[in-house]
């Protein structure tokens, strides 16, 4: 196995959460990030990103535009020291508007198919990786994959729907203090 993994979300918890946006230039990392993952990264733990981008089943931007993303990402992230051990993302929406997108998958979260392909892929036990997100929907596919999950609790869940899997292991405000209780709870 490859060792532990801290799944992030993006949109709202690695970056600043700008609706649909697939441009590169307004990509900018989110409170704590600066702070928290180098820490991680230093304690042994790799970075993914696991995000839903339901912009391209909807027709907002095209698949290709994640590369232009994921590139100003992991040179962001670099600036500050941290490398991203993979960036993972779901295109489709079963309400899309897009042929080929437009499908109800495992991949999308909740689901945990995008993390549990993450992990495989990482050669790492999810039972031993963290999910990091700004939703439930987020915390939801970390727990159905076996992740314990951190709820950033920065505003951005709005319905707050209880169900398996929805209560977060740990509730922080950024990634600086998701990177603190990760790091005093260790590995699995």
């Amino acid at each position: 196995m490859g060792g532990p993994v801290v799944f992030l979300d993006k949109d709202g918890t690695l970056v600043e959460d700008v609706p649909y946006n697939a441009d590169p230039a307004r990509v900018t990392l989110a409170a704590g990030a600066a702070d928290g993952l180098p820490v991680l990264a230093a304690a042994g733990f790799r970075l993914a990103v696991v995000s839903n981008q339901s912009g391209v089943a909807r027709g907002y931007f095209p698949e290709s535009a994640l590369a232009g993303v994921e590139a100003r990402l992991r040179g962001l992230l670099g600036d500050i020291g941290v490398s991203l051990a993979g960036f993972y993302f779901c295109p489709h929406h079963p309400k899309g508007t897009v042929a080929g997108y437009a499908v109800a998958c495992d991949c999308r979260k909740p689901a945990p198919g995008l993390i549990l392909a993450a992990a495989r892929t990482l050669g790492t036990d999810p039972r031993e990786c963290w999910m990091v997100g700004d939703i439930l929907d987020d915390v939801e596919a970390g727990g159905r994959a076996g992740c314990r999950t951190v709820l950033l609790d920065n505003g951005n869940e709005t319905e707050w729907a209880p169900g398996p899997h929805r209560e977060p292991h740990f509730v922080v405000k950024d990634l600086a203090e998701a990177a603190r209780v990760i790091l005093a709870n260790g590995r699995a």
